[in-house]
C-alpha cells in the first residue's frame, strides 16, 4: 500500500518553507570534490580532465553504503581524473539534479571533455559499486592525446615545430597508461608528449636508452635532452615537465559555502525543485517534465539512473531499498597482443568469440553505433547464460590498437574497418565468421546458438597463428584427480552430428 499523507506533507513543507542547505556526506578534508549546481560548469563541464560525479542525497542509506568505496576511488584517481559529488538535498542543487536526469540515488555519471569546450560528454556509469571497477571505468575514460611514435615516424614527429618541447615514454607495455594521458592533457598545447615501443631498435638506439621505462624531455630547438631519474608518480613528473612549460590550470574547487541561487531564479524553479524534493524524499520516481529535460551544456547519454527508485512512501526517515537496475555486463578485453594470444590463440586455448573494434579517429569520441550495439547484444548475451547457469565459450572484445588487431582481421579475412564477430578454436584449428548485417540482440543471440549448435562455416586458420601452449610443470596429485567432462568437446561431438561438418 502507498501511503500519500507523508508525500502532501513534504511537498507542502518544502513549498512554504525557505531555501536550506543539507548536510553534505563528505567532509571538507574529503578527497572527493564537493560539486553544486553553480560551480559544475566551471569545475567540471569546462575541465579538461574526465570526472565522474555522484548525484546523492545524505539520508540515503545506499549513498552512505557506497562512500567507503568512492572515497577510496578518489584517492587511487587522485591527480588522473576528477571524483565529485553533488548534494541533491540541497536547495541549490534540486533543479539542476532534476535536469541532469537523477531519478534515484546514488546515480553516477562519468563526464569526458567532448569537440567543444564546455559542452562535454555524460554518460551513466553501470559497472560495480565497487573501488576498483570505479577506477578502472573512469581510467578508461581519460582521453589519450599521446602519440605512438616508432622508427617509420620518429624523425618526422621530431622535425615538426622543432622549437616545441617534446617527451617521450620508452616502454615495453603496448598501452598507453593513465597516468600518462593525465600528463599529457595537464600540458596539452605545450608539450607533445609521445609513447615508443621497446621494439622500435633504431629509435631506442638514437636516443640510447637501454632500460625501461625511460622518459625524455627535449626541451626544444638545439637544447639538450634530459632524463628523468626520479619516480613515475604524478608530482614529480609534472615538476619534470615543468622545466620547460607551466600545466595547464584547472579550476579547484572553491573553499566558500555554496553560492546561492538569486531570488528570481528561486521563484522560477519553484515548482521544478518541490516536484524534485518531494520524489527525493520517498525515493518515487515520477516522470516528470523536470526529469526529462537535459542540460543545456552537455551531451547526454543514456539518462537512466544507476538506481531505480522504489515509488513507495513509509512514514519515517528510514531509507527505502533500492533495486539496482539488471545490466548486462562488460565484455572483457584483450588491450595486449599477450593477452590476445593467452586467452585465445594458444594451442591448448579454449573455444572463443572475439569482438573486433573499429579504429577511432579520436580516442575522445565514443565507439560508433553498431559497435556500441554489437556489445550491448554480447553483453546480453553473457547475462543471459550466467543467469540461466548454463556455460558459454568466452567473449572478448578486440580494440584496434591491440597490436595484433590489425594483422588478425587481414589475416581471417574481416574488412579492416568496422565490426568484425567470428568464433576461434585455435585447438582444432579453425574459425567461423560473423556474416550478419546488423548487431541487434536477436541477430546475435540467433549466430550465438547457432554455435553453440555446431552450425556455421568452418574455416581454416592461417599457419603460424597458433601458438603451441607452455607444459606446465607436472603435479603428482592432479594426476590422481577425476576427469572432468569439457563442455568443449561435448560440443564438438554434437558438431560431427551436423551435415555440415567435415574435416579441414
Amino acid at each position: 500500500m502507498v501511503c500519500l499523507k507523508p508525500l502532501v506533507a513534504a511537498a507542502a513543507t518544502l513549498l512554504l518553507s525557505a531555501p536550506v542547505v543539507a548536510e553534505s556526506m563528505y567532509s571538507k578534508s574529503s578527497p572527493v570534490v564537493q560539486v553544486d549546481a553553480k560551480n559544475y560548469d566551471r569545475l567540471i563541464a569546462k575541465s579538461n580532465h574526465t570526472s565522474i560525479v555522484e548525484f546523492y542525497a545524505p539520508w540515503c542509506g545506499h549513498c552512505r553504503n557506497l562512500k567507503p568505496a568512492y572515497e577510496k576511488a578518489a584517492k587511487n584517481l587522485a591527480g588522473l581524473a576528477k571524483v565529485a559529488a553533488v548534494n541533491c538535498d540541497e536547495d541549490v542543487n534540486k533543479n539542476f539534479c532534476a535536469t541532469m536526469g537523477v531519478k534515484g540515488f546514488p546515480t553516477l555519471k562519468v563526464v569526458r571533455p567532448g569537440k567543444k569546450p564546455g559542452r562535454p560528454v555524460v554518460e551513466d556509469y553501470q559497472g560495480a559499486r565497487s573501488a576498483k571497477a570505479i577506477v578502472d571505468y573512469v581510467a578508461d575514460k581519460i582521453p589519450n592525446h599521446v602519440k605512438r611514435v616508432g622508427d617509420k615516424d620518429i624523425e618526422g614527429w621530431l622535425e615538426e615545430n622543432t622549437e616545441a618541447p617534446k617527451a617521450m615514454l620508452f616502454t615495453e607495455k603496448g598501452t598507453t597508461s593513465a597516468l600518462l594521458r593525465s600528463l599529457a592533457i595537464d600540458f596539452l598545447g605545450s608539450i607533445e608528449v609521445a609513447q615508443v615501443r621497446n621494439k622500435e631498435k633504431a629509435t631506442l638506439e638514437k636516443f640510447g636508452v637501454t632500460k625501461f621505462p625511460t622518459l625524455i624531455l627535449l626541451p626544444g630547438g638545439d637544447k639538450e635532452a634530459i632524463v628523468y631519474d626520479g619516480e613515475l608518480k604524478k608530482e614529480p613528473m609534472v615538476a619534470f615537465f615543468s622545466q620547460v612549460a607551466s600545466p595547464n590550470p584547472d579550476p579547484a574547487p572553491s573553499k566558500g559555502k555554496a553560492d546561492k541561487t538569486n531570488g528570481k531564479d528561486s521563484k522560477a524553479n519553484d515548482s521544478k525543485k518541490s516536484a524534485f524534493s518531494a520524489a527525493s524524499k520517498s525515493h518515487e520516481s515520477a516522470d516528470s517534465s523536470a526529469a526529462k529535460a537535459t542540460a543545456s551544456t552537455e551531451t547526454l547519454e543514456n539518462n537512466n539512473p544507476t538506481e531505480s527508485p522504489d515509488p513507495n512512501v513509509v512514514t519515517d526517515d528510514t531509507p527505502l531499498p533500492v533495486e539496482i537496475k539488471d545490466l548486462p555486463p562488460t565484455v572483457p578485453v584483450l588491450v595486449t597482443s599477450s593477452e590476445l594470444e593467452t586467452a585465445c590463440l594458444t594451442s591448448k586455448a579454449r573455444q572463443c568469440v572475439l569482438a573486433f573494434l573499429p579504429p577511432q579517429v579520436n580516442a575522445e569520441e565514443p565507439l560508433p553505433e553498431d559497435a556500441q550495439t554489437a556489445l550491448t547484444s554480447l553483453g546480453e548475451v553473457l547475462k543471459k547464460h550466467k543467469k540461466g547457469g548454463h556455460q558459454l565459450f568466452p567473449i572478448y572484445r578486440v580494440p584496434a590498437d591491440n597490436d595484433s588487431a590489425e594483422k588478425l582481421r587481414k589475416d581471417l579475412g574481416l574488412k579492416k574497418d568496422g565490426v568484425g564477430m567470428l568464433l576461434l578454436n585455435a585447438k582444432k584449428g579453425w574459425y567461423k565468421k560473423y556474416d550478419g548485417a546488423e548487431y541487434s540482440r536477436n541477430a546475435v543471440e540467433s549466430w550465438i546458438d547457432s554455435l553453440k549448435m555446431g552450425e556455421g562455416k568452418k574455416e581454416k586458420l592461417p599457419k603460424g597463428l597458433v601458438v603451441e601452449a607452455k607444459e606446465p610443470a607436472e603435479d603428482k596429485e592432479a594426476k590422481q584427480q577425476p576427469v572432468k567432462i569439457d563442455v568443449e568437446d561435448i560440443m564438438e561431438e554434437q558438431e560431427k552430428q551436423s551435415p555440415e561438418h567435415g574435416e579441414l
